[in-house]
């Protein structure tokens, strides 16, 4: 426990480098002595709404806001120039009347500072027992960093531009923080994410974060150079990680875990990963590298289970709001020149393992081949297939795109890939190999760390020049490793019941 708390404070302390609130000003206020007193300007009805429901409600000054719970409503928008500091151990509520979403604009700072012991909540205002994915927009960070669109407008409907040529902005800070029930649908098949980075930049502070029942992906990166550790994605509707535009950060410890109910018409992923969604390989190319993740796919979590709708109709937590439901897909799917490298990893359960796709004329099978990126020291295990060459395909065969499916090869290149010795992927025929002391996400617990004898353990390695720098070197396979639950304290997987 005394490793994990230093290696906790250590990951804060270098992403604060460079990137800091208002220490002259701790009490928040527009820097003119006001304080907290000027919260009355954002603050309605009896003090403790965020927000008047107008869906450009601005906030312009510097507010801290004390600890407590607040209902925000409607879109507000933390401006260039302000910044909007949150006490430990706040709780938000997003209305849902109102599409309540918080997002920070370029040059806007969100100063979310939870601990373990306090952790900020921002969760539905719906009561206990009736919270569904989409109850509320959800958090959106936007940055000066680089994308390959230059500048592009937000997803999800907000106004918001992001882009620049400042890597090392700073949108400000998320930290011990819970995301639960966002990812409202504004029109028809376009939700705002759990949270989503526009091109955020490296000197902003990413830690520590759990996304829960989001009605899009948990998380979703539009460019930017940010970095991030110890994320959790949790039965979300779409993707676990999407990475977009140019996203260049490095992450490590992250868990996606699915409710084997809840998967989008678009296929459901562990990671989804695009360059531009046109198929071309402009610049920044997206060379997001990921280690020790651990996926825990649909598959073993009910023996009743079936990759068809008949099966997967949202059970408990359709929202009914027009979010259409589909198929889970792979736990890894990289296409149209993205390069997103993936290390030290095992992931479980989905129908796919692993699909490198050459959709839309790009040739990211090619970039595979050529080292551009590297998928290294992952592990596989009860998958429907290990490889898929084609979106949406379901079946271990070989095309390049380029032509029909070529049937005199044995499988697809996604699989004959993973399998390359040098690369030092595994497979298993069973989650239960994996040795991991709960690997359900249904059985009312939250471990998923290796029991004595896994062989995730002690089988890393940062050797890769991809991966050598920026990330802790740890021994073990996975987010965690032998009895070390980072979860513990100030995560949430009740949280349709929780007490808020």
């Amino acid at each position: 426990m005394k490793k994990l708390w230093m290696t906790a404070l250590a990951v804060m302390a270098l992403m604060m480098t460079g990137c800091s609130d208002d220490e002259t000003n701790p009490a928040g206020g527009d820097g003119t002595g006001g304080g907290q007193g000027d919260l009355k300007e954002i603050l309605f009805g009896d003090g403790t709404q965020i927000g008047n429901g107008d869906n450009e409600f601005e906030i312009k000054g510097k507010y801290t806001l004390p600890e407590g719970t607040y209902t925000l409503v409607g879109w507000v928008y933390i401006c260039d120039g302000a910044e909007l500091t949150i006490e430990p151990g706040t709780v938000i509520k997003g209305d849902k009347a109102t599409m309540a979403a918080l997002i920070a604009e370029r040059g806007g700072k969100l100063w979310a500072r939870g601990t373990a012991q306090k952790p900020i909540v921002f969760t539905s205002a719906e009561p206990a027992g009736r919270r569904k994915p989409g109850d509320w927009g959800g958090i959106i960070l936007c940055g000066k960093a680089r994308n390959n669109r230059t500048e592009m407008t937000i997803e999800g409907g907000p106004r918001s531009k992001h882009g620049g040529s400042d890597d090392a902005d700073c949108s400000g800070a998320l930290s011990y923080v819970r995301c639960e029930f966002a990812g409202y649908p504004f029109a028809p098949d376009q939700e705002i994410n759990g949270i989503t980075f526009g091109s955020v930049g490296s000197s902003t502070q990413l830690d520590h974060i759990q996304v829960s029942y989001s009605n899009d992906d948990s998380y979703e990166w539009f460019g930017g150079t940010v970095d991030a550790k110890y994320l959790v994605a949790y039965h979300g509707w779409d993707d676990d990680f999407d990475t977009d535009n140019g996203f260049s950060g490095r992450v490590q410890f992250c868990l996606g875990v699915r409710h084997p109910r809840l998967a989008d018409q678009s296929v459901s992923n562990g990671f989804e990963s695009d360059n531009w969604s046109d198929g071309t390989d402009i610049e920044p190319q997206t060379s997001c590298v990921f280690s020790n993740v651990t996926f825990v796919g649909p598959i073993g979590q009910d023996p009743a289970f079936s990759n068809t709708a008949d099966y997967i109709d949202g059970g408990d937590y359709n929202p009914g709001n027009g979010s259409k439901l589909g198929q889970f897909q792979a736990a890894m799917q990289i296409r149209r020149y993205s390069n997103l490298s993936c290390f030290n990893s095992v992931a479980m359960g989905y129908p796919v393992g692993l699909v490198i796709e050459n959709d839309k004329g790009s040739d990211t099978q090619g970039d595979a081949l050529g080292g551009q990126f590297r998928i290294s020291r992952v592990f596989f295990a009860g998958m429907g297939i290990l490889g898929s060459d084609k979106n949406k395909d379901f079946q271990d065969r070989y095309t390049d795109n380029s032509s029909d499916f070529d049937e005199t090869k044995s499988e697809s290149f996604s699989s004959t890939y993973f399998k390359t010795a040098s690369l030092g992927n595994r497979v298993f025929g069973t989650i239960a190999e994996l040795g991991l002391r709960q690997p359900n996400s249904l059985a009312g617990s939250a471990d998923y760390s290796p029991v004595a004898g896994s062989p995730l353990l002690g089988a890393a390695s940062f050797d890769d020049p991809k991966v050598a720098s920026g990330f802790d070197k740890v021994t073990y396979v996975g987010a965690f490793a032998e009895g070390d639950n980072w979860m513990a304290g100030w995560t949430e997987f009740d949280p349709q019941h929780a007490d808020y």
